[in-house]
């Protein structure tokens, strides 16, 4: 009734009083639809980081708890387990700032140090719908696995005061920075915020598998062979939990993916579209070139299939079409099978659980196919620079220059970190530490008692 008689005297007085009320309404109904879309996604973003932390407990504790021998079981998935710790008290101190504060092109400020001035309010310069607390612990999912993806180079062989220690500053020394390059404001690689040498990385092909593959390798040369590997048989224990793993690491991956699209719209479906599709390609292929050259497809085949096409797709899940998803997964099956299979025999380095072979070979692989195929198509917000669009030459440049970077820092500081170990605490075990196994001499428990 009294917007009636409002209405009604705006008539006779020649107030717009209904060109008002129609504006407000309008304000009203904006921040209403604002406001749900940030509780959308919000919500959404919440669930990818529960998602991407299962990707390290229990899914990497399973996966390579599964592929030791059953004396290193224990010590294997305490990795995992005391990264989903360690990472996240150094992340939650230092780590975010170093990553995601305005710095340097290579390292951020320590303006959110301790997480000051991270709350309800985002920030426009990474995720404007969602709260950067929320944003911060997304990421914080990512530098726990990251570092825990290493351990299965140096399985069964490392004390555990030494990796401690090596996980610590690999993450100040390697990861933050890498990850302050590719995704940090001003970063050098950043493609999306002016950055020297512009790459695509939507979520994680060289911040997270080829420092961590590239960093497992030189861990196994650093560290030597296994006692006994090629004179005794070091088969996994129990493949039935690794397969539990790994079918866990698939559906985790939807939330590393997806959820580095950061809301929750179309591009979160293409990812994840582009994930399924490539996981699906890559088991395929390397179970053929397994079938085709061994005789027999096999359960560990095709789960490490599966894990080389997630590895491969991450950098470039937000960026490609659905037929190229198709094709990199099965080139990226390929491609693994004969890194892990034939290259690392011929080589002769002992990488336990074929840490480099999966994640530095695949995201490699992954990150300059990713120059090859992204397209504006897929994702409109592709910057449109010259040399920046629709998988071209340039970019294919930039993408093999930004992974080699990746590959320099990853040698060189892990290098330096490795001798800083092994002066301080040490890393090997002793012969007697790896006969009688890393579970009893490093933790003082058995995973299975001789009355099982």
């Amino acid at each position: 009734m009294q917007r009636v008689l409002g209405l009604l005297v705006a008539q006779f007085v020649s107030i717009p009083l209904f060109a008002q009320t129609t504006a407000e309404e309008l304000e009203s109904l904006k921040a209403a639809v604002a406001s749900a879309q940030s509780a959308g996604d919000n919500a959404w973003m919440l669930t990818c980081a529960a998602l991407v932390l299962m990707m390290t407990g229990p899914g990497l504790a399973l996966f390579y708890g599964g592929l030791v021998r059953r004396k290193n079981v224990l010590s294997t998935m305490m990795h995992s387990f005391v990264m989903m710790a360690l990472a996240t008290v150094l992340w939650a101190v230092v780590g975010y700032s170093l990553a995601f504060g305005e710095g340097s092109p290579y390292i951020g400020d320590l303006r959110y140090l301790m997480l000051n001035g991270v709350g309800a309010e985002p920030n426009g310069d990474y995720a404007g719908t969602i709260p950067q607390q929320t944003f911060m612990v997304f990421q914080m999912m990512f530098t726990i696995i990251t570092p825990a993806l290493i351990s299965g180079a140096f399985a069964e062989r490392m004390k555990f005061k030494g990796m401690l220690l090596f996980m610590t500053l690999w993450s100040l020394i390697v990861y933050y920075p890498m990850a302050h390059m590719v995704w940090g404001k001003g970063g050098l690689l950043n493609a999306f915020s002016g950055g020297a040498l512009p790459c695509f990385d939507f979520a994680g092909g060289t911040v997270v598998h080829i420092t961590s593959g590239v960093s497992a390798l030189v861990c196994a040369i650093y560290l030597g062979k296994r006692r006994g590997y090629g004179s005794e048989a070091m088969k996994p224990h129990n493949l039935v939990i690794s397969t539990i793993g790994a079918c866990l690491l698939w559906v985790g991956w939807f939330g590393f993916n997806a959820g580095s699209a950061l809301s929750a719209g179309s591009l979160a479906s293409s990812a994840f579209v582009a994930t399924q599709l490539a996981a699906a390609t890559a088991t395929l292929g390397w179970l053929l070139m397994e079938w085709l050259l061994m005789g027999k497809p096999s359960m560990l085949g095709a789960i490490s299939g599966a894990v080389a096409g997630l590895v491969v797709i991450t950098p470039a899940a937000g960026f490609v079409s659905p037929s190229a998803a198709l094709i990199m997964g099965f080139v990226g099956g390929i491609f693994c099978y004969f890194m892990v299979v034939k290259v690392k025999s011929m080589l002769g380095y002992d990488d336990s659980l074929d840490a480099f072979g999966i994640h530095g070979a695949g995201g490699t692989l992954g990150a300059v196919l990713t120059g090859v195929f992204a397209s504006n198509a897929v994702n409109s917000g592709l910057p449109e620079a010259a040399g920046l669009m629709d998988g071209n030459g340039g970019q294919v440049v930039n993408q093999i220059l930004g992974s080699l970077l990746s590959w320099v820092l990853a040698i060189v500081g892990t290098l330096v970190i490795l001798k800083i170990c092994d002066l301080t605490v040490g890393l090997r075990a002793t012969a007697e530490e790896e006969v009688d196994g890393l579970d009893l001499t490093q933790h003082g428990e058995e995973a299975y008692s001789l009355e099982a």
